[in-house]
């Protein structure tokens, strides 16, 4: 098949360090053409891909210093890359929805003649900026609805209340072959990684490290460009760390990831938000990691509780938890 693949312009793909997204997009690229289908990715141009690239500018936006809500050339994006696919012959478009201007990517697709399905990454209401959030979703369902969307999990689609066209889901995988334990026994220590805000939880796994005595290590991105962000690592994460018990190590790439959930003890994901999947879970997994996740969002869907981890609905649960994980055989966390 001829597939067309419109990223989004915002992360490098694949990541520096954190992105999502932008890690399940590579991850999809790089199969679909070991599998012999023809991929023409739309990505910004400091993309690594095997698939045919095809860019509009240099560097992705976050790396190019333009902050969220400047969205002008993350619409030149999408313009021209609809504007290619209506020139060139593809078998199908997919499309990412991950942040709000890629919105902007329905009604530019509307008189496209190639079919055309759009992944639903992250959650509705893409009318937002920071803690506002305004009604122009309801203004854009026009287009929408006439968009085949996948969601990520089955929370994800129950999450959606609006009219739209979701046609199944399919959850994210990984190349196995990648993600392999880098030592055959874990240390002494817990992890949490992710974007430093506060529905990731960074603060309930402080808690948890001081309740047990053990170390902590954290890793992760504070987004710069959100006043939130930087305001909630500064408040309620910077004056708990002391590079002994409790550490942060800064953002790391997919290596670096990779040994660090493969030495840790457990991962903890205390999520307060109905997160639509969660990577790191099945990023730990795949390297043995057992996880301990707050019950919330796709969490459900991906932990095997009492198996590869724990699902639990709170603190006071989570310290139980940690006192079971030796109940759990990594190597039944790591599926085959």
């Amino acid at each position: 098949m001829k597939i067309a693949h419109i990223a989004p312009p915002w992360i490098a793909i694949p990541p520096k360090n954190y992105g999502g997204t932008e890690n399940v997009i590579y991850n999809i690229v790089e199969e679909q053409v070991a599998q012999g289908h023809d991929v023409t990715l739309f990505a910004p141009g400091d993309a690594k891909t095997s698939a045919r690239l095809v860019s509009f500018f240099p560097r992705s936006l976050i790396d190019a210093g333009v902050p969220w809500q400047a969205h002008l050339k993350s619409y030149y994006h999408t313009y021209k890359s609809i504007e290619y696919i209506k020139e060139h012959h593809f078998d199908i478009v997919h499309s990412h929805l991950s942040s709000s201007a890629d919105m902007y990517t329905f009604p530019l697709s509307l008189q496209l003649g190639t079919p055309h399905v759009a992944t639903l990454h992250s959650r509705f209401p893409f009318d937002r900026v920071q803690e506002w959030s305004g009604d122009a979703d309801d203004f854009f369902l026009e287009w929408i609805k006439q968009t085949p969307l996948i969601a990520i999990s089955e929370n994800a689609r129950a999450e959606v209340k609006l009219p739209v066209n979701i046609i199944g889901v399919v959850p994210h995988g990984l190349p196995m072959q990648q993600f392999k334990p880098t030592v055959n026994q874990a240390e002494d220590f817990l992890v949490w990684l992710g974007r430093f805000v506060p529905e990731k939880g960074a603060h309930h796994a402080i808690s948890i490290a001081k309740a047990t005595g053990m170390r902590l290590v954290l890793a992760g991105t504070i987004d710069r460009h959100i006043a939130s962000s930087v305001d909630y690592f500064e408040r309620a994460i910077k004056p708990q760390l002391d590079d002994r018990q409790i550490k942060y190590i800064g953002p790391v790439n997919t290596r670096e990831k990779i040994d660090l959930l493969s030495r840790a003890r457990v991962f903890l994901n205390p999520i307060e938000w109905e997160e639509p999947f969660g990577m790191v879970m099945i990023e730990a997994m795949a390297v043995g990691c057992p996880v301990i996740s707050f019950a919330r969002g796709a969490a459900p869907e991906v932990v095997a509780h009492g198996k590869s981890g724990y699902l639990v609905k709170d603190i006071k649960e989570m310290k139980w938890a940690m006192s079971q994980l030796d109940k759990i055989d990594r190597k039944q966390v790591r599926p085959m």
